[in-house]
């Protein structure tokens, strides 16, 4: 095995690698933190996923989409002469290509993405053109999906690119989000194929407990249109229903590819007791993604919703950004409150999450590694409320299971080979951490500046402010002109509008 000091090392020293390791060793933590470092030394780090859902928790694109492969199952003849010069640019200054949930790319896709670089930079005898390449995902987690009339493969390590490249291994197994020695004993064996009676007897008692009282989060393996119910369960809670509409700025077939993989709905419905779950990590570290709250009020001046959390700690939402990068440019970026409503989630979203308690049911589960993925959400067996489960929700991938035991043999042989790299990171735990080197803006100074464009932003609206708005909105006057007029956001003028005139206005 090998710890993440040595990992960030092998990393940075401009090694391919492949991050891995069970649900919850940090990987994502990982490569975050390595992506700030390789930015901080000047390269050129374009960041990717095997999903769009996955590629917003790091801010890239799909890895489909930065090769120029989109849908297609093998490279056409004169791919290179046909690709557009942007998709160029980026591939060509592209210095490292960081690749997450690389368990749902095929073997095949691999093998296009590595010709796309060859052809497109020049370099036929370089893997990936001589691009850094890091991989991070778990093999046990969802595997690539073989459709009907689509080309079928397997798992990344059967593509002709893998022997060549020979990736170091980083096998992670500290473990950051698991606290309960019953629940990683029983992932464990899921894990090894070896799930005993008494594992499975441990399962089906959290069948026979009653969540507490209180709202608790349902994992569902199937989409039974969990959107509907959580709007049935918000039209229950009496009072006033707020609406936030995200802004959004791109090209309509970005905007539109993001949307897809940002969890915060376009329109964000929310009453007083809303349950929610955060869907972004807060940069001051209040919340992360997964952390489960309850609406307890809206702000005086801005109608941001107050979400007192789980851990205690009540905090006024404020709008976050989601971008669509492609190497180093933007496509694209959504702004929204970082929430969404949680009395139910798809396990598939849920991917990437740490849930403080969750309800799944496992009873449908119907691809191997979907268990795992739903039990790994949860920090113990306290916190997890079963509902039911099937023989599949056990099961994890054959193939999996051997290419784990390949690869922790070479994480070893690998952490044994490059230890001498380990004297860097104590050299580099004496520098100045890089975060620091730019202080983050406080709140105040945002004010300031949003004050230079909106100079009544987050002010209270006067009586004066708000017959002037009906007079102009009566009299057909636009959006923008009474943003200038009034000096406030256009989001703020059509908030203030559906306060005014009710939600259904027309804005």
């Amino acid at each position: 095995m090998m710890n993440q000091a040595l990992a960030l090392e092998i990393m940075l020293a401009g090694e391919s690698v492949l991050l891995t390791g069970p649900a919850g060793a940090g990987k994502t933590h990982l490569l975050n933190q390595f992506i700030r470092y390789a930015k901080a030394d000047g390269k050129h780090v374009s960041i990717t996923a095997t999903t769009g859902l996955a590629a917003t928790h790091l801010g890239g694109t799909t890895i489909h989409s930065w090769a120029g492969i989109g849908v297609l199952d093998e490279l056409p003849s004169g791919f290179a002469d046909h690709v557009s010069k942007g998709r160029r640019d980026i591939i060509e200054k592209t210095d490292v290509l960081i690749i997450d949930e690389i368990s749902m790319l095929h073997d095949y896709r691999l093998d296009m993405v590595d010709m796309a670089c060859r052809l497109v930079r020049e370099e036929p005898d370089e893997p990936f053109g001589g691009i850094q390449v890091v991989m991070s995902g778990d093999f046990f987690q969802l595997p690539p999906i073989n459709r009907n009339n689509s080309r079928s493969g397997g798992f990344v390590v059967y593509s002709n690119v893998w022997q060549e490249l020979d990736p170091v291994i980083c096998y992670l197994q500290e473990q950051y989000r698991q606290d309960d020695e019953k629940l990683l004993a029983i992932l464990d064996a899921m894990r090894a194929g070896d799930v005993r009676r008494h594992h499975a007897e441990q399962l089906l008692a959290r069948a026979e407990v009653e969540p507490p009282e209180g709202d608790i989060t349902q994992l569902h393996t199937v989409n039974i249109d969990v959107d509907k119910l959580n709007q049935k369960k918000l039209d229950m809670l009496p009072g006033d229903e707020y609406t936030y509409s995200q802004s959004k700025t791109g090209s309509a077939n970005y905007v539109e590819s993001l949307q897809r993989s940002v969890l915060a709905p376009a329109e964000l419905k929310l009453k007083d007791g809303a349950f929610v779950m955060a869907v972004k990590n807060a940069a001051d570290r209040k919340y992360v993604n997964g952390s489960l709250g309850q609406v307890v009020g809206f702000d005086v001046l801005t109608n941001y919703p107050m979400v007192k959390f789980k851990n205690g700690k009540t905090i006024t939402m404020l709008p976050e950004t989601w971008e669509l990068r492609d190497g180093d440019k933007k496509r694209a970026s959504i702004v929204q409150i970082p929430l969404r409503l949680a009395w139910a989630i798809t396990v598939h979203k849920s991917q990437g999450m740490t849930l403080d308690a969750a309800q799944i049911d496992l009873g449908k589960a119907f691809v191997e590694g979907m268990g795992y993925v739903a039990l790994s959400r949860v920090k113990n067996m306290e916190s997890l409320y079963l509902v039911g489960i099937n023989r599949m929700a056990l099961q994890v991938s054959e193939d999996a299971k051997s290419i784990d035991e390949f690869l922790r043999t070479k994480s070893a042989r690998d952490a044994k080979r490059l230890a001498s790299l380990l004297k860097n990171a104590k050299k580099r735990k004496e520098k100045v951490d890089i975060s620091e080197k730019k202080p983050r803006s406080s709140w105040s100074e945002k004010l300031e500046k949003m004050r230079e464009e909106h100079p009544n932003a987050y002010r209270p609206w006067a009586e004066s402010d708000d017959s002037q708005l009906k007079q102009d909105f009566q009299n057909g006057v636009s959006v923008g002109e009474m943003s200038k007029k009034l000096g406030r956001h256009e989001n703020s003028i059509v908030m203030r509008l559906r306060k005014l005139f009710g939600e259904e206005v027309a804005v």
